[in-house]
Protein backbone atom coordinates (compact mmCIF):
# COMPACT_ATOMS: atom_id res chain seq x y z
CA UNK A 1 0.00 0.00 0.00
CA UNK A 2 2.82 2.55 0.79
CA UNK A 3 4.95 1.90 -2.37
CA UNK A 4 1.27 2.02 -4.67
CA UNK A 5 0.32 5.31 -2.80
CA UNK A 6 3.86 6.72 -2.79
CA UNK A 7 4.68 5.42 -6.80
CA UNK A 8 1.61 7.78 -7.23
CA UNK A 9 2.49 10.75 -6.03
CA UNK A 10 6.23 10.37 -7.36
CA UNK A 11 4.30 10.11 -10.84
CA UNK A 12 2.31 13.46 -10.53
CA UNK A 13 4.97 15.40 -8.78
CA UNK A 14 7.19 14.21 -11.95
CA UNK A 15 4.44 15.19 -14.45
CA UNK A 16 4.64 18.87 -12.33
CA UNK A 17 8.25 19.25 -13.32
CA UNK A 18 9.87 17.90 -10.15
CA UNK A 19 13.34 16.54 -10.99
CA UNK A 20 16.47 15.09 -8.99
CA UNK A 21 18.27 18.01 -7.41
CA UNK A 22 14.59 19.84 -6.60
CA UNK A 23 13.24 20.82 -3.12
CA UNK A 24 9.73 19.64 -2.62
CA UNK A 25 7.82 21.26 0.38
CA UNK A 26 5.64 18.91 2.73
CA UNK A 27 2.95 21.19 5.44
CA UNK A 28 1.01 18.11 6.78
CA UNK A 29 -0.27 17.06 10.07
CA UNK A 30 1.47 13.97 11.07
CA UNK A 31 -0.21 11.00 9.19
CA UNK A 32 0.00 7.70 7.18
CA UNK A 33 -0.47 10.03 4.11
CA UNK A 34 2.85 12.57 5.21
CA UNK A 35 4.73 9.57 5.67
CA UNK A 36 3.46 8.56 2.15
CA UNK A 37 4.23 11.84 1.08
CA UNK A 38 7.94 11.62 2.39
CA UNK A 39 8.98 8.16 0.36
CA UNK A 40 6.85 9.88 -3.02
CA UNK A 41 9.37 13.16 -2.68
CA UNK A 42 12.45 10.67 -2.02
CA UNK A 43 10.97 8.62 -5.00
CA UNK A 44 11.87 11.71 -7.45
CA UNK A 45 15.08 11.76 -6.54
CA UNK A 46 14.13 15.25 -4.79
CA UNK A 47 14.65 16.56 -1.56
CA UNK A 48 11.73 16.81 1.29
CA UNK A 49 11.76 19.71 3.23
CA UNK A 50 9.24 19.89 6.03
CA UNK A 51 7.63 22.33 7.86
CA UNK A 52 5.57 22.51 11.26
CA UNK A 53 1.92 22.64 10.64
CA UNK A 54 1.13 24.56 13.83
CA UNK A 55 3.75 27.43 12.96
CA UNK A 56 2.83 30.57 11.63
CA UNK A 57 2.24 30.68 7.85
CA UNK A 58 4.79 33.40 7.61
CA UNK A 59 7.53 31.08 8.81
CA UNK A 60 6.53 28.40 6.12
CA UNK A 61 6.18 30.32 3.61
CA UNK A 62 9.52 31.87 3.96
CA UNK A 63 10.99 28.31 4.27
CA UNK A 64 9.94 27.47 1.03
CA UNK A 65 10.95 30.52 -0.93
CA UNK A 66 13.90 30.33 0.94
CA UNK A 67 14.87 26.92 -0.90
CA UNK A 68 12.92 27.52 -3.99
CA UNK A 69 10.91 24.47 -3.31
CA UNK A 70 9.42 23.18 -6.66
CA UNK A 71 6.13 22.10 -5.47
CA UNK A 72 4.64 21.57 -1.80
CA UNK A 73 2.32 19.27 -0.65
CA UNK A 74 -0.41 21.18 1.75
CA UNK A 75 -3.45 20.26 3.26
CA UNK A 76 -6.14 22.34 2.00
CA UNK A 77 -7.24 24.51 4.74
CA UNK A 78 -3.56 26.07 5.05
CA UNK A 79 -3.26 26.73 1.75
CA UNK A 80 -4.60 30.31 0.80
CA UNK A 81 -2.81 31.51 4.13
CA UNK A 82 0.76 30.01 2.70
CA UNK A 83 0.00 32.02 -0.74
CA UNK A 84 -0.76 35.20 0.75
CA UNK A 85 2.31 35.19 2.98
CA UNK A 86 4.11 34.03 -0.08
CA UNK A 87 3.13 37.13 -2.21
CA UNK A 88 4.00 39.17 0.56
CA UNK A 89 7.40 37.96 -0.05
CA UNK A 90 7.09 39.06 -3.23
CA UNK A 91 7.68 35.50 -4.22
CA UNK A 92 6.18 33.49 -7.02
CA UNK A 93 2.81 31.39 -6.14
CA UNK A 94 3.42 27.76 -5.20
CA UNK A 95 2.71 24.99 -7.22
CA UNK A 96 0.88 23.30 -4.58
CA UNK A 97 -1.04 19.98 -4.27
CA UNK A 98 -3.59 20.11 -1.63
CA UNK A 99 -5.57 17.47 0.32
CA UNK A 100 -8.37 17.39 2.64
CA UNK A 101 -9.23 14.54 5.45
CA UNK A 102 -5.91 13.15 5.93
CA UNK A 103 -5.43 10.32 7.57
CA UNK A 104 -4.91 6.46 6.62
CA UNK A 105 -3.76 7.34 3.55
CA UNK A 106 -7.41 8.23 2.01
CA UNK A 107 -6.18 11.90 1.78
CA UNK A 108 -3.45 11.33 -0.47
CA UNK A 109 -5.22 8.73 -2.75
CA UNK A 110 -8.72 11.00 -3.22
CA UNK A 111 -6.55 14.02 -4.24
CA UNK A 112 -4.60 12.14 -6.64
CA UNK A 113 -7.30 10.17 -7.88
CA UNK A 114 -8.90 13.87 -8.22
CA UNK A 115 -5.71 14.86 -10.17
CA UNK A 116 -5.60 11.97 -12.16
CA UNK A 117 -9.11 12.05 -13.68
CA UNK A 118 -8.65 15.91 -14.63
CA UNK A 119 -4.77 15.14 -16.31
CA UNK A 120 -4.20 11.32 -16.38
CA UNK A 121 -0.06 10.53 -15.81
CA UNK A 122 1.41 7.57 -16.68
CA UNK A 123 3.56 5.75 -14.23
CA UNK A 124 7.01 7.06 -14.07
CA UNK A 125 10.55 5.52 -12.69
CA UNK A 126 12.49 6.09 -9.53
CA UNK A 127 15.84 7.75 -10.28
CA UNK A 128 18.63 6.59 -9.06
CA UNK A 129 20.27 9.11 -6.73
CA UNK A 130 24.15 9.47 -5.75
CA UNK A 131 25.30 9.50 -1.86
CA UNK A 132 26.00 13.06 -2.29
CA UNK A 133 22.66 13.95 -3.19
CA UNK A 134 20.63 15.51 -0.70
CA UNK A 135 17.78 13.85 0.94
CA UNK A 136 15.90 16.74 2.89
CA UNK A 137 16.56 20.02 4.46
CA UNK A 138 15.26 20.74 8.05
CA UNK A 139 14.81 23.94 9.01
CA UNK A 140 16.33 25.21 12.34
CA UNK A 141 16.04 28.18 14.55
CA UNK A 142 18.47 31.20 13.59
CA UNK A 143 20.10 33.70 15.41
CA UNK A 144 19.33 36.24 12.90
CA UNK A 145 15.56 35.67 13.67
CA UNK A 146 15.08 33.71 10.27
CA UNK A 147 15.02 29.82 9.99
CA UNK A 148 18.17 28.35 8.69
CA UNK A 149 17.96 24.98 6.23
CA UNK A 150 20.59 22.50 7.05
CA UNK A 151 21.65 20.18 4.16
CA UNK A 152 21.76 16.53 4.64
CA UNK A 153 22.29 14.32 2.29
CA UNK A 154 21.41 10.43 1.28
CA UNK A 155 25.39 9.84 2.63
CA UNK A 156 24.14 11.11 5.97
CA UNK A 157 20.97 9.69 6.74
CA UNK A 158 22.26 6.37 5.57
CA UNK A 159 25.21 6.09 7.73
CA UNK A 160 23.10 7.20 10.87
CA UNK A 161 20.38 4.38 9.81
CA UNK A 162 23.15 1.87 9.30
CA UNK A 163 24.45 3.04 12.81
CA UNK A 164 21.11 2.84 14.74
CA UNK A 165 21.20 -0.83 13.12
CA UNK A 166 24.54 -2.00 14.25
CA UNK A 167 24.18 -0.22 17.83
CA UNK A 168 20.47 -1.24 18.82
CA UNK A 169 19.93 -5.11 16.24
CA UNK A 170 16.18 -3.61 15.83
CA UNK A 171 14.01 -6.87 14.73
CA UNK A 172 10.81 -6.96 12.37
CA UNK A 173 8.68 -7.32 15.26
CA UNK A 174 9.75 -3.93 16.74
CA UNK A 175 7.56 -1.41 17.16
CA UNK A 176 8.49 2.01 16.99
CA UNK A 177 7.49 5.03 18.07
CA UNK A 178 6.99 7.87 15.82
CA UNK A 179 6.55 10.56 18.49
CA UNK A 180 9.09 13.62 17.15
CA UNK A 181 6.89 15.94 13.62
CA UNK A 182 8.81 15.31 10.80
CA UNK A 183 10.55 18.62 10.47
CA UNK A 184 12.64 17.39 13.51
CA UNK A 185 16.04 15.48 13.08
CA UNK A 186 14.63 12.42 15.86
CA UNK A 187 12.16 11.57 13.16
CA UNK A 188 14.98 10.03 10.94
CA UNK A 189 15.47 7.06 13.29
CA UNK A 190 11.41 7.10 14.24
CA UNK A 191 10.65 6.42 9.89
CA UNK A 192 13.94 4.75 8.49
CA UNK A 193 15.02 2.58 11.12
CA UNK A 194 11.90 0.40 11.07
CA UNK A 195 11.27 0.87 7.20
CA UNK A 196 15.03 -1.09 6.92
CA UNK A 197 13.96 -4.03 9.09
CA UNK A 198 10.37 -4.06 8.24
CA UNK A 199 9.69 -3.34 11.54
CA UNK A 200 5.95 -1.77 12.57
CA UNK A 201 6.05 2.45 12.78
CA UNK A 202 3.33 3.44 15.32
CA UNK A 203 2.62 7.61 14.38
CA UNK A 204 2.03 9.72 17.35
CA UNK A 205 0.16 12.25 16.53
CA UNK A 206 0.71 16.00 17.85
CA UNK A 207 -2.17 16.13 20.51
CA UNK A 208 -1.99 12.52 21.85
CA UNK A 209 2.06 13.23 22.20
CA UNK A 210 1.67 15.93 24.59
CA UNK A 211 -0.74 14.96 26.56
CA UNK A 212 1.14 12.60 29.19
CA UNK A 213 -2.79 10.72 30.10
CA UNK A 214 -2.91 9.19 26.29
CA UNK A 215 0.55 8.53 25.79
CA UNK A 216 0.83 6.69 28.81
CA UNK A 217 -2.18 4.58 27.34
CA UNK A 218 -1.07 4.48 23.74
CA UNK A 219 2.55 3.29 24.69
CA UNK A 220 1.27 0.51 26.29
CA UNK A 221 -2.15 -0.57 24.15
CA UNK A 222 -0.11 -0.62 20.91
CA UNK A 223 2.68 -2.32 22.35
CA UNK A 224 5.64 -0.08 21.29
CA UNK A 225 8.65 -1.69 22.11
CA UNK A 226 11.21 0.73 20.97
CA UNK A 227 10.77 4.78 22.34
CA UNK A 228 12.95 7.69 20.85
CA UNK A 229 11.99 11.09 22.06
CA UNK A 230 13.05 14.13 24.18
CA UNK A 231 14.12 13.70 27.87
CA UNK A 232 10.81 16.64 28.21
CA UNK A 233 8.28 14.26 26.91
CA UNK A 234 9.48 11.01 28.90
CA UNK A 235 9.09 14.20 32.25
CA UNK A 236 6.05 14.92 31.89
CA UNK A 237 4.78 10.91 31.24
CA UNK A 238 6.77 10.28 34.09
CA UNK A 239 5.09 12.90 36.36
CA UNK A 240 1.71 12.94 35.47
CA UNK A 241 1.35 9.91 32.91
CA UNK A 242 -0.07 7.54 35.78
CA UNK A 243 1.70 5.16 34.14
CA UNK A 244 1.24 2.14 37.19
CA UNK A 245 -2.01 1.69 35.10
CA UNK A 246 -0.82 -0.02 32.21
CA UNK A 247 1.31 -2.79 31.27
CA UNK A 248 4.77 -1.72 29.50
CA UNK A 249 6.06 -5.46 29.07
CA UNK A 250 6.76 -4.87 25.20
CA UNK A 251 9.26 -2.04 25.88
CA UNK A 252 12.52 -2.91 25.77
CA UNK A 253 14.39 -0.18 24.88
CA UNK A 254 14.07 3.73 25.55
CA UNK A 255 16.35 6.57 23.21
CA UNK A 256 16.06 9.95 24.92
CA UNK A 257 17.82 13.02 23.34
CA UNK A 258 17.90 16.75 22.20
CA UNK A 259 18.22 17.89 26.09
CA UNK A 260 19.58 16.83 29.24
CA UNK A 261 17.53 14.71 31.10
CA UNK A 262 17.57 15.63 34.83
CA UNK A 263 18.69 13.02 37.28
CA UNK A 264 15.89 13.22 39.33
CA UNK A 265 13.24 12.52 36.70
CA UNK A 266 15.34 9.92 35.39
CA UNK A 267 15.66 7.97 38.07
CA UNK A 268 11.59 8.29 38.51
CA UNK A 269 10.82 6.59 35.25
CA UNK A 270 13.67 3.75 35.55
CA UNK A 271 11.62 3.14 39.06
CA UNK A 272 8.57 2.25 36.77
CA UNK A 273 9.91 0.99 34.08
CA UNK A 274 12.73 -0.64 34.96
CA UNK A 275 13.29 -3.51 32.17
CA UNK A 276 14.06 -1.44 29.05
CA UNK A 277 17.93 -0.36 27.83
CA UNK A 278 17.82 3.33 27.97
CA UNK A 279 20.54 5.07 26.13
CA UNK A 280 21.34 8.45 26.11
CA UNK A 281 21.66 9.70 22.55
CA UNK A 282 23.45 13.15 21.38
CA UNK A 283 24.26 15.28 18.70
CA UNK A 284 22.71 18.63 16.73
CA UNK A 285 20.80 18.52 13.98
CA UNK A 286 23.91 19.14 11.60
CA UNK A 287 25.26 15.94 13.08
CA UNK A 288 21.82 13.55 13.82
CA UNK A 289 23.87 11.47 16.64
CA UNK A 290 27.17 11.67 16.88
CA UNK A 291 27.95 10.25 20.27
CA UNK A 292 26.02 7.74 22.61
CA UNK A 293 25.89 6.66 26.41
CA UNK A 294 24.22 3.40 27.71
CA UNK A 295 22.55 4.42 31.43
CA UNK A 296 23.40 1.80 33.50
CA UNK A 297 20.83 -0.58 34.97
CA UNK A 298 20.73 1.26 38.01
CA UNK A 299 21.23 4.47 39.04
CA UNK A 300 23.69 5.38 42.13
CA UNK A 301 21.68 7.27 44.78
CA UNK A 302 24.24 9.72 45.23
CA UNK A 303 24.61 10.77 42.07
CA UNK A 304 22.89 14.65 41.22
CA UNK A 305 24.65 15.28 38.11
CA UNK A 306 23.22 14.32 34.65
CA UNK A 307 24.94 10.82 33.13
CA UNK A 308 27.66 11.69 30.15
CA UNK A 309 26.92 11.93 26.33
CA UNK A 310 29.03 8.92 26.03
CA UNK A 311 31.36 7.78 23.22
CA UNK A 312 31.63 8.18 19.60
CA UNK A 313 29.41 6.60 17.24
CA UNK A 314 31.24 3.97 15.07
CA UNK A 315 30.17 6.84 11.93
CA UNK A 316 31.72 9.69 13.19
CA UNK A 317 35.51 10.94 14.96
CA UNK A 318 35.05 13.48 17.52
CA UNK A 319 37.21 15.38 19.05
CA UNK A 320 37.75 18.30 21.76
CA UNK A 321 39.38 21.46 21.02
CA UNK A 322 40.34 25.31 22.13
CA UNK A 323 39.00 28.03 20.46
CA UNK A 324 41.86 27.46 17.40
CA UNK A 325 40.99 24.26 16.73
CA UNK A 326 43.83 22.71 18.60
CA UNK A 327 43.13 19.37 20.89
CA UNK A 328 42.33 19.79 24.61
CA UNK A 329 43.74 17.94 27.06
CA UNK A 330 41.35 15.03 28.75
CA UNK A 331 39.85 16.37 31.34
CA UNK A 332 39.75 19.77 30.67
CA UNK A 333 36.99 21.67 28.72
CA UNK A 334 36.75 22.84 24.96
CA UNK A 335 34.15 22.65 22.01
CA UNK A 336 32.85 19.25 20.49
CA UNK A 337 33.40 18.42 17.40
CA UNK A 338 32.74 15.82 14.75
CA UNK A 339 33.61 14.99 11.54
CA UNK A 340 31.96 11.68 9.59
CA UNK A 341 29.53 10.48 6.71
CA UNK A 342 26.67 12.01 8.76
CA UNK A 343 27.46 15.57 8.71
CA UNK A 344 25.86 17.83 6.92
CA UNK A 345 26.68 19.23 3.74
CA UNK A 346 26.28 23.06 5.08
CA UNK A 347 23.33 25.91 5.58
CA UNK A 348 20.78 26.18 2.60
CA UNK A 349 21.93 29.89 0.87
CA UNK A 350 24.33 30.91 3.73
CA UNK A 351 27.68 30.26 2.22
CA UNK A 352 28.96 32.49 5.14
CA UNK A 353 27.70 30.68 7.89
CA UNK A 354 28.71 27.09 6.90
CA UNK A 355 32.03 28.53 6.59
CA UNK A 356 31.92 29.69 9.76
CA UNK A 357 30.47 26.10 10.99
CA UNK A 358 33.37 24.71 9.84
CA UNK A 359 37.23 24.36 10.58
CA UNK A 360 39.63 22.63 8.39
CA UNK A 361 42.72 20.56 9.86
CA UNK A 362 45.69 20.30 7.76
CA UNK A 363 44.72 17.27 6.52
CA UNK A 364 41.94 18.45 4.70
CA UNK A 365 38.76 17.43 6.50
CA UNK A 366 36.49 19.45 7.65
CA UNK A 367 35.32 19.44 11.38
CA UNK A 368 31.70 20.49 12.02
CA UNK A 369 31.97 22.93 15.06
CA UNK A 370 29.16 22.07 17.49
CA UNK A 371 29.14 24.89 20.17
CA UNK A 372 29.07 22.57 22.73
CA UNK A 373 31.23 22.53 25.60
CA UNK A 374 32.46 18.97 26.85
CA UNK A 375 35.11 16.83 28.67
CA UNK A 376 36.79 13.86 27.36
CA UNK A 377 38.04 11.60 30.43
CA UNK A 378 40.85 9.08 30.21
CA UNK A 379 38.38 6.19 29.07
CA UNK A 380 37.02 8.06 25.61
CA UNK A 381 33.99 8.99 27.09
CA UNK A 382 32.52 13.05 26.85
CA UNK A 383 30.68 14.76 29.40
CA UNK A 384 28.22 17.92 28.08
CA UNK A 385 29.06 21.20 29.91
CA UNK A 386 26.96 23.61 28.35
CA UNK A 387 26.43 25.43 25.24
CA UNK A 388 28.90 27.77 24.35
CA UNK A 389 26.31 30.23 24.44
CA UNK A 390 24.76 29.59 27.81
CA UNK A 391 27.86 30.55 29.93
CA UNK A 392 27.85 34.21 31.10
CA UNK A 393 30.21 36.33 33.36
CA UNK A 394 28.82 37.40 36.71
CA UNK A 395 31.05 39.58 39.13
CA UNK A 396 34.46 37.74 37.50
CA UNK A 397 33.05 34.10 37.94
CA UNK A 398 32.47 31.99 34.99
CA UNK A 399 29.03 31.30 35.38
CA UNK A 400 27.47 27.91 33.74
CA UNK A 401 23.66 28.05 33.27
CA UNK A 402 23.02 24.38 32.72
CA UNK A 403 24.79 24.26 36.23
CA UNK A 404 22.28 26.39 38.06
CA UNK A 405 19.37 24.31 36.11
CA UNK A 406 20.86 21.01 37.46
CA UNK A 407 21.19 22.12 41.60
CA UNK A 408 17.36 23.52 41.10
CA UNK A 409 16.05 20.01 39.82
CA UNK A 410 17.45 18.74 43.55
CA UNK A 411 14.54 20.62 45.04
CA UNK A 412 11.63 17.98 45.56
CA UNK A 413 8.97 20.63 44.61
CA UNK A 414 10.40 21.51 41.56
CA UNK A 415 9.48 19.59 38.46
CA UNK A 416 10.88 21.71 35.45
CA UNK A 417 13.56 24.50 35.61
CA UNK A 418 15.12 26.89 33.01
CA UNK A 419 17.73 29.44 33.78
CA UNK A 420 18.29 32.36 32.05
CA UNK A 421 20.94 35.80 31.62
CA UNK A 422 19.59 39.37 31.06
CA UNK A 423 21.44 42.14 30.42
CA UNK A 424 21.76 44.54 34.03
CA UNK A 425 23.18 47.70 33.92
CA UNK A 426 24.56 47.21 37.65
CA UNK A 427 25.57 43.48 37.58
CA UNK A 428 26.40 42.99 33.96
CA UNK A 429 24.24 40.45 33.85
CA UNK A 430 20.63 39.35 35.78
CA UNK A 431 20.07 35.41 36.16
CA UNK A 432 16.11 34.62 36.52
CA UNK A 433 14.98 31.36 36.90
CA UNK A 434 11.65 30.17 35.72
CA UNK A 435 10.06 27.07 38.07
CA UNK A 436 7.17 24.90 37.24
CA UNK A 437 6.00 22.79 40.45
CA UNK A 438 4.32 19.82 41.36
CA UNK A 439 0.95 19.86 42.56
CA UNK A 440 0.70 23.53 42.17
CA UNK A 441 2.60 23.89 45.85
CA UNK A 442 5.04 26.76 44.62
CA UNK A 443 8.34 26.94 48.01
CA UNK A 444 8.18 31.06 49.13
CA UNK A 445 11.13 32.81 47.70
CA UNK A 446 12.84 32.36 51.11
CA UNK A 447 13.07 28.80 51.20
CA UNK A 448 13.83 29.00 48.04
CA UNK A 449 16.80 30.97 48.46
CA UNK A 450 17.97 28.94 51.62
CA UNK A 451 17.57 26.00 49.02
CA UNK A 452 20.26 27.46 46.71
CA UNK A 453 22.72 28.70 49.04
CA UNK A 454 22.93 24.88 50.60
CA UNK A 455 23.72 24.01 46.69
CA UNK A 456 24.96 25.99 44.39
CA UNK A 457 27.64 28.31 45.12
CA UNK A 458 26.86 32.32 45.75
CA UNK A 459 27.40 33.77 42.50
CA UNK A 460 25.30 30.82 40.83
CA UNK A 461 22.14 31.94 43.27
CA UNK A 462 19.65 33.80 40.67
CA UNK A 463 18.53 36.74 41.02
CA UNK A 464 15.12 36.36 40.10
CA UNK A 465 12.07 33.54 40.00
CA UNK A 466 9.52 33.12 38.51
CA UNK A 467 6.72 30.51 38.59
CA UNK A 468 4.47 29.13 35.33
CA UNK A 469 2.11 26.07 35.24
CA UNK A 470 3.94 24.74 32.60
CA UNK A 471 7.27 26.09 30.84
CA UNK A 472 7.43 26.99 26.95
CA UNK A 473 8.33 24.54 24.83
CA UNK A 474 9.48 24.53 21.08
CA UNK A 475 7.91 22.74 18.29
CA UNK A 476 10.48 20.13 18.74
CA UNK A 477 9.33 19.64 22.75
CA UNK A 478 12.48 21.34 23.94
CA UNK A 479 12.39 24.20 26.65
CA UNK A 480 11.72 27.62 24.38
CA UNK A 481 14.55 29.60 26.01
CA UNK A 482 13.81 32.11 23.32
CA UNK A 483 10.13 32.70 24.77
CA UNK A 484 11.00 32.61 28.58
CA UNK A 485 13.46 35.82 27.34
CA UNK A 486 10.90 37.73 25.49
CA UNK A 487 8.53 37.45 28.46
CA UNK A 488 11.02 38.03 31.22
Amino acid sequence: DLTELSDALRDRLQHMGVRPGDRVGLYLHKSIDSVATIFGILKTGAAYVPVDPRAPSARNAFIFTDCSVKAAIVEDHMAAALQEEVRKLDAPLLNLITISDIGGGRGLRAALAGLQSETPVVPGQTPQVAPKDLAYILYTSGSTGKPKGVMLTHRAAISFVDWCSEAFEPQSNDRFSSHAPFHFDLSILDIYVPLKHGATLVLVSEDTGKDPGKLAELISETKISSWYSTPSILSFLTQYGKMERHDYSSLHTIHFAGEVFPIKHLRALKEILPEPRYFNLYGPTETNVCTFHKIPDVIPAEQTRPFPIGIPCSNYEIRVVDESGVDVPPGEEGELVAHGDGVMDGYWNLDERTKNAFFVAEDGRRWYRTGDIVTEDDEGVYTYISRRDRMVKKRGYRVELGEIEAGLYKHPQISEAAVIALSDQDEGVEIKAFLSVKDGEKPSLIELKRFCLENLPNYMIPDKFSFLDVLPKTSTDKIDYQTLKVTA
